[in-house]
């Protein structure tokens, strides 16, 4: 028995170091490129490869943002991080006549897409169970709202 638990706890450690020590797909000149030209004057930039697309995190005049772009330097989206307060009154306005009012605010974001435009994500908690984010257009009505896990 103690030679299977040994082995098993031997194969998981190779395995985790494996995946700690890998490789990311090298960043396409394409993708830097893209983010370069839309966004010349950045500072601390970090990218990641989701696979699916490329995600940047960097700032730009002391804001943090996250864009992503695809594998051929198509910028898909940009977000970041807005204090409740900075919320447009429109949104504010929409969220205070949505049925979700009696949620928890936690957070918000603005995220501009290229299918979207500028729409607001905010992150709503109910008695610390349930949680969505809901999608607002700049005029204040709730497009989409998802549960998040």
């Amino acid at each position: 028995m103690k030679k299977i638990t040994l082995f098993t706890a031997l194969l998981f450690s190779l395995s985790f170091l494996n995946h700690a020590t890998a490789q990311l797909r090298k960043v396409p000149a394409e993708v830097t490129e893209a983010f370069k030209e839309k966004y010349p004057d950045t500072k601390n930039v970090e990218w990641k490869d989701k696979i699916a697309s490329f995600q940047v995190n960097y700032e730009m005049g002391g804001i943090r943002y996250e864009s992503k772009f695809s594998s051929k330097g198509e910028w898909l989206q940009t977000e970041k991080t807005v204090a409740e307060d900075a919320l447009p009154a429109e949104v504010k306005e929409g969220y205070s006549k949505s049925k979700f009012t009696s949620w928890e605010l936690k957070s918000v974001a603005q995220v501009e897409s290229k299918d979207n435009g500028i729409q607001y994500r905010l992150f709503v908690r109910k008695s610390g169970v349930e949680k969505k984010y809901l999608y607002f257009d700049s005029t204040g009505k709730l497009v989409k709202d998802a549960i998040t896990i």
